[in-house]
C-alpha cells in the first residue's frame, strides 16, 4: 500500500510539474500559437486553438471602482490572446458515459437500487403462501429505505458527512482528495432510497392484495390504507422526476412535503392495524406485537427526524440592504454560521422554503444572504423585503465546502452565483488557512447590480479576480476556454463552478473531459 501511495503521489506531482511548465509557456506568449504536441495529453484528436479578441469588458476587480481605472490594464486578461484547449480525452461515448450518464450521483443511485433489486428477488424467491404475516414483513425494507432517504437529507447528517471528509490532509495524493471531494453528490443515496421504497411498496401492495383474497379474517381497512400509501408514494416518485421538478418546482415541493407527511401518518395507521390484526390471530398482546415489529421502531425514529427541524421553527429579524432592482442582501444575526453553509428562509413556512448560501461577515458574527431576481418569490422580496423571516433547522453545509481539500482552486461563477462563492473566498483569506482561490466571474455590471461592498469583499479575497462584464447584445465569452487558461496559469488543483444548471454542466464537462478535476452542484432538489 505504501508503494501504491508513493506512486500515486509521484504521478500527481509530475502532472503539477507539467502544468507549471505549461504556465510558463503561456506566460511567454506574444500572440503566438502554442504548438499542439506540448498540450496533446496523449490524444490523437486535433487540439483546439482560437483567439479571444476583446471579450465583453474583460476587467479585473481592481478596475471596478472609478477611482482605480488606471489599474485596468494591469488586472485584465489579455485582450488578444490565443487560448489553446487540448483535445478531450477518450472517445465521445466513453467520456459521456463517465462524466454525464454515470457521474457519482447516478452511480450511487444505481448501486443502491441494484442492491435493493437483488434483495427483492431473494425475498420473492423465498416467499411463502400469501398471508398477512408474511406480507407485513415487507414493511421492514420499506421502512429502512424511507429512513435512509430522510437521513440523507437531515442537516446534522449532511454536516457530519462533510466534516468527516474535509480533514483529509493536503499531503494525501491529489487523486484521493479529488475522489472524496465528490461527497456533495450524496443525493444519489436519497434518490435511490426513495425509488427503492416505491419498488418495495409495489410488491407489498401485491402481496397484501393476495392475502386479502385468500384469508377470510383479513380486515379490509388494512387493504384500503395499503392502496392509499401506494398511490401517495407513486405521486412522490413521479413528481421527483427531474423534468417535472424543473418545470413545476413549486408543485414538486408541495407534493413532496404534504404527500410525505400524509404517507407517514398512513403508515402509522397501517402498522397499528396490522399489529392489531396479528394480535387477534395469534393470541399475543397488542403491545407485544407492536414493540416486536422493527417497522414500529424505525417509524418512531423517522417521525422524530421529520419533526426535529420544525422544533427549531422561529421568526428572526432581517436587515434588508437594497442593492439594485435585480438583487437585495439580507443580513441576519440570530446565529453563527460556518464556512460555505446554506440557510432556508420562508414567508409562508407551510407552503414554500427557499435555500440561500450564507456569507459570513468578516468584521462580526452576523451573516448575510444574497437574493437575486430568479422568480416570483425573489422578485417580490426584492421589491418589498420583509423585516422578519421564518427559519427552521440549522444551517447546512454546501457543496463549496470541499475547497478545503485543495491547496489552490479556481472558482467560476455567473451572476448571483457570487453569493455562495463569497463564503468560500472569505474562508480562503482567513489567516492560517492553507488555501488560495482564483475567481472568474461573468456578470452584468457587477458593482451597480450587487453593490460596492460585495465587490470589495471579492477584491480582498482575490485581488486578481477576473470579471467578465456581459453587456446585453455583446458576445458571450467562452467560459470553458477561459477557465482552462486560468487553471493552467494559476497552477490550481481543481475547478469549482457555480452557475445555472446548463452552464455549470458545460464548464464542468469541459474540464473533466480534459483531465481537470472539476466540481459543480447537483441540481436534485
Amino acid at each position: 500500500m505504501k508503494s501504491l501511495y508513493d506512486n500515486l503521489d509521484s504521478a500527481w506531482n509530475d502532472e503539477r510539474s507539467l502544468r507549471n511548465d505549461l504556465s510558463s509557456i503561456i506566460g511567454r506568449l506574444d500572440h503566438q500559437q502554442i504548438s499542439s504536441p506540448e498540450l496533446d495529453f496523449n490524444s490523437a484528436a486535433p487540439s483546439r486553438t482560437f483567439t479571444v479578441r476583446e471579450p465583453p469588458s474583460v476587467v479585473g476587480m481592481a478596475s471596478l471602482s472609478p477611482s482605480s481605472t488606471e489599474d485596468i490594464e494591469a488586472a485584465t486578461l489579455c485582450k488578444d490572446v490565443e487560448i489553446h484547449l487540448p483535445a478531450k480525452r477518450q472517445n465521445r461515448l466513453l467520456r459521456n458515459i463517465r462524466h454525464r450518464f454515470l457521474n457519482v450521483y447516478k452511480r450511487l443511485f444505481s448501486i443502491y437500487v441494484v442492491a435493493n433489486l437483488i434483495a427483492l428477488v431473494i425475498v420473492l424467491c423465498q416467499s411463502k403462501p400469501a398471508s398477512l404475516s408474511s406480507a407485513s414483513n415487507l414493511s421492514i425494507p420499506i421502512s429502512i429505505n424511507v429512513l435512509v432517504a430522510a437521513l440523507s437529507r437531515t442537516e446534522y447528517v449532511v454536516n457530519m458527512l462533510f466534516a468527516s471528509v474535509i480533514w483529509i490532509p493536503h499531503t494525501a495524493p491529489l487523486g484521493l482528495r479529488c475522489a472524496f471531494a465528490k461527497v456533495y453528490e450524496y443525493g444519489g443515496v436519497h434518490g435511490g432510497a426513495g425509488f427503492s421504497a416505491a419498488l418495495w411498496v409495489i410488491v407489498f401492495t401485491i402481496q397484501m392484495t393476495r392475502a386479502f383474497s385468500s384469508e377470510e379474517s383479513f380486515e379490509s381497512p388494512i387493504l384500503v390504507f395499503t392502496y392509499l400509501l401506494f398511490f401517495l408514494l407513486l405521486a412522490i416518485s413521479m413528481s421527483a422526476h427531474p423534468s417535472f421538478r424543473r418545470l413545476q418546482h413549486n408543485s414538486f415541493e408541495a407534493i413532496h412535503r404534504f404527500a410525505a407527511w400524509i404517507s407517514i401518518a398512513l403508515y402509522w395507521v397501517l402498522v397499528m392495524l396490522i399489529s392489531s390484526s396479528l394480535h387477534k390471530q395469534g393470541g399475543v398482546s397488542f403491545g407485544h406485537v407492536l414493540i416486536s415489529s422493527p417497522s414500529f421502531w424505525i417509524l418512531c425514529f423517522l417521525t422524530f427526524l421529520i419533526v426535529l427541524p420544525w422544533l427549531r421553527l422561529r421568526k428572526v429579524n432581517a436587515r434588508p440592504e437594497y442593492l439594485s432592482k435585480h438583487a437585495i442582501r439580507l443580513h441576519f444575526d440570530y446565529t453563527k454560521v460556518g464556512p460555505c453553509q446554506g440557510l432556508r428562509i420562508s414567508t409562508r413556512p407551510l407552503l414554500e422554503w427557499h435555500s440561500f448560501a450564507t456569507i459570513p461577515s468578516t468584521r462580526s458574527n452576523d451573516f448575510s444572504i444574497l437574493v437575486s431576481n430568479a422568480g416570483d418569490w425573489t422578485k417580490a422580496n426584492i421589491q418589498t423585503p420583509a423585516r422578519k423571516y421564518w427559519v427552521k433547522g440549522i444551517p447546512v453545509t454546501g457543496f463549496l465546502r470541499v475547497i478545503q481539500l485543495f491547496r489552490k482552486v479556481v472558482i467560476v461563477t455567473t451572476g448571483s452565483g457570487i453569493g455562495p462563492c463569497l463564503s468560500g473566498l472569505i474562508y480562503a483569506q482567513r489567516a492560517g488557512t492553507p488555501l488560495q482561490c482564483r475567481l472568474l466571474w461573468s456578470t452584468r455590471d457587477a458593482e451597480p447590480t450587487y453593490g460596492k461592498e460585495v465587490v470589495e469583499e471579492v477584491l480582498r479575497a482575490d485581488p486578481q479576480a477576473i470579471v467578465l462584464n456581459t453587456k446585453p447584445g455583446s458576445p458571450r465569452p467562452d467560459l470553458v476556454a477561459l477557465t482552462y487558461q486560468l487553471y493552467i496559469e494559476s497552477g490550481a488543483e481543481a475547478v469549482l463552478v457555480i452557475s445555472n444548471p446548463k452552464l455549470t454542466n458545460k464548464v464542468k464537462y469541459g474540464m473533466e473531459s480534459r483531465g481537470v478535476p472539476a466540481y459543480g452542484p447537483i441540481f436534485d432538489s
